[in-house]
């Protein structure tokens, strides 16, 4: 018999779980935008919360193919049942893969099963045979296949005093599954249209059941029944009819429910958000307490034309039930069998929130980790776009199929260690130069000497593992070997060339001293003041200036990717004597993610030629590259950071018609 207790009060105790509470203390520390394809990552919305059902990655620059991934397990429910625990792990992987449009559907996924079973107790290896074949019939059931994994199979603690502590015996379901257009996937976040409608569509085909439930959990017990899969065919079916609506781009917002119920996810899709609200009405889906925390598989879709969608899932024998509607408060309106009930969604929020804050403590130390917590929902993400821009390319007189030379060459300069050497070269060509891949040897050997070059990018990554300090290795690469150096200098001693220095190039050309040459003492690169690595999708601004490649965006409000450990700028003779021309927009953390002074972001040399920057440009030309945009821009081709390639291409082209006609 469970203790009586409203669930209000109950709801706040499963937001705290580990299962249900936030992740941001994992995802802020790993690099989510390397590669410049990642078209979607763990977080999302104006305020950038790890909210998103999975992971995509474009196949290349061109195209907007991709590869997504997601994953799912039910340790609880296995508890209960080992069968029911394999299939809702497996549910809930495609739960989550199901918002991007797969190509073939469920034909064109394939699994990974990670099983970890505490083998050799009694009673464990029957329930792992009964659960690996219950995957089995599952996946053949759905027409998919699991054509690798792997295995933990003593997950067994002993300790001294005779105590034994078993795992409970958990799959891990891994998904992967080609994307046919990486711009049609879906986000959980709401958006603020009170005239759409949230629909439930119920996957599990089965009574809602609180058994292996976080309600359950928070009450300290294991629940009843497990949830379970009645119908794996219609399952499929509901999966397909989901996938023809977000191929048809009739889903504005969706969320899959599992850990804290459909509460939890109804929820999550208003925290990312800043303003607005929902209403909704659970009666028809069952008891209050079930309908709100039982973690049968199941979907809230978000949709603008409801007719539309449940005609096109009627046709396809697939149930949705309308439940409500976004609304203009920030408050959560639930309405069950003639009860109200009013919850606060940013004081929920906060709740859920804070088992990451708590974990943060140990890795950002109490200040930073404070900070985070108290900053994270005062500092959205806002945009402040050039009146001239179209967010075509065209615009820019640029063709991105072009086969030709254009005659002005940029090169890519990169050391062991290096990892965005491929987005700066694209963007680079992108914006038309021709492009030169030039490693340290390449210089150190003599074989290059940049000649023929109008401009350098030293680019991001890990040069020799930073072991002696940010770029302090690549510094000494140049320094120390003669026809590097003279290289290096050769092209600095010219009239006529640019560089750009991102990330770890920033901080190698600060530690070269290449921006404010006569400076003594000179300016210097950092650790982070949480000394960690940061990884976040943040605003900066463009000041009014005069420098070659950021000139352009004056004035201009933007969002870039921040991944570095080391990027907090020492200007020792003051920030007003350096020519800053980007700023975090933020000057607490996590919004000025390093602790820069003047949140300073980048500066510039005085003649405007020669560029450091700690954020990565490359890895936000594109719309479906950006954390978060506004709606009205996401179909754009570029986004305007495109300019400091295309500004540097045409400076280069004035230079060269310059030297032809001397």
């Amino acid at each position: 018999m469970f203790p009586t207790i409203s669930f209000e009060e109950l709801l706040p105790e499963v937001l705290k779980l580990e299962a249900v509470g936030c992740k941001d203390w994992l995802t802020n520390k790993v690099d989510r935008s390397v590669t410049g394809r990642v078209a979607m990552q763990q977080c999302a919305g104006e305020i950038q919360l790890p909210l998103n059902n999975l992971g995509i990655v474009a196949l290349d620059y061109q195209g907007k193919r991709g590869v997504a991934t997601s994953i799912g397990h039910a340790p609880a429910a296995a508890l209960i049942s080992a069968e029911a625990g394999s299939r809702l792990a497996i549910a809930e992987a495609l739960t989550n893969l199901v918002w991007a449009p797969i190509e073939g559907g469920l034909a064109g996924v394939s699994l990974s099963a990670n099983w970890m079973w505490p083998c050799k107790n009694e009673g464990e290896d029957a329930r792992l045979y009964s659960a690996v074949k219950a995957a089995s019939d599952f996946a053949l059931a759905l027409g998919i296949n699991i054509p690798t994994g792997k295995d933990s199979l003593s997950m067994t603690q002993k300790y001294p005093d005779g105590k034994k502590v078993l795992a409970p015996g958990t799959v891990i379901i891994s998904t992967v599954g080609e994307v046919s257009d990486v711009r049609k996937a879906v986000s959980p976040v709401l958006k603020p249209n009170p005239d759409s409608t949230l629909l439930y569509i119920n996957m599990s085909r089965s009574a809602l059941a609180l058994g292996g439930s976080s309600w359950a959990q928070a009450l300290g017990e294991q629940g009843g029944a497990a949830p379970d899969v009645a119908d794996a065919a219609y399952f499929a079916n509901a999966f397909a009819a989901v996938q023809t609506l977000i191929e048809k781009r009739l889903v504005l917002a969706g969320h899959d429910v599992s850990s804290g119920g459909l509460i939890t996810t109804l929820l999550e899709m208003t925290f990312a958000n800043v303003e607005g609200g929902l209403e909704v009405d659970l009666t028809p889906l069952g008891p209050l307490n079930a309908a709100l925390f039982a973690e049968n598989p199941a979907l809230a879709l978000q949709v603008q034309d409801a007719a539309l969608v449940k005609e096109i899932l009627h046709t396809r024998g697939v149930e949705a039930v309308a439940i409500g509607c976004p609304a203009t408060q920030r408050i959560a309106r639930l309405f069950h069998s003639g009860q109200k009930y009013k919850l606060d969604i940013d004081e929920l929020r906060d709740v859920w929130y804070k088992p990451s804050y708590l974990l943060d403590r140990k890795q950002s130390g109490e200040q930073r980790a404070r900070d985070r917590f108290e900053n994270y929902k005062k500092q959205p993400l806002s945009y402040r776009f050039p009146q001239r821009f179209t967010g075509k390319l065209s615009a820019y007189g640029v063709d991105p199929h072009r086969r030709t030379a254009s005659g002005v060459c940029a090169a890519v300069i990169r050391e062991k260690g290096s990892q965005c050497e491929r987005e700066t070269a694209w963007a680079l060509y992108l914006a038309g130069f021709d492009v030169k891949d030039v490693h340290m040897t390449d210089l150190v050997s003599g074989r290059e000497t940049l000649e023929d070059v109008s401009m350098v990018v030293f680019v991001g990554g890990f040069s020799n593992s930073d072991v002696l300090g940010s770029a302090k290795g690549w510094a000494g690469a140049f320094l120390y070997n003669p026809k590097a150096k003279q290289a290096l200098d050769s092209f600095y001693a010219r009239p006529d060339t640019l560089s750009l220095g991102i990330c770890n190039g920033c901080q190698l050309m600060v530690e070269l001293g290449l921006i404010a040459p006569g400076d003594n003492p000179k300016p210097r690169m950092l650790h982070n003041d949480s000394h960690k690595f940061e990884s976040n999708f943040v605003n900066v601004d463009v000041p009014q200036n005069t420098s070659v490649m950021l000139g352009s965006l004056s004035g201009a409000r933007l969002g870039i990717w921040v991944a570095h450990g080391e990027g907090k700028f020492d200007l020792p003779l003051g920030v007003e004597r350096y020519s800053v021309v980007l700023r975090y927009a933020y000057d607490t953390y996590p919004g000025n993610p390093n602790g820069s002074p003047g949140a300073v972001a980048g500066i510039c040399s005085a003649n405007g030629r020669h560029l450091a920057m700690m954020p990565h440009p490359e890895r936000a030309i594109y719309p479906w590259t950006c954390a978060y945009l506004p709606d009205l821009n996401q179909s754009d081709e570029v986004t305007p950071w495109i300019e400091i390639f295309v500004r540097a291409r045409e400076w280069a082209e004035s230079q060269s018609k310059l030297r032809t006609k001397n």
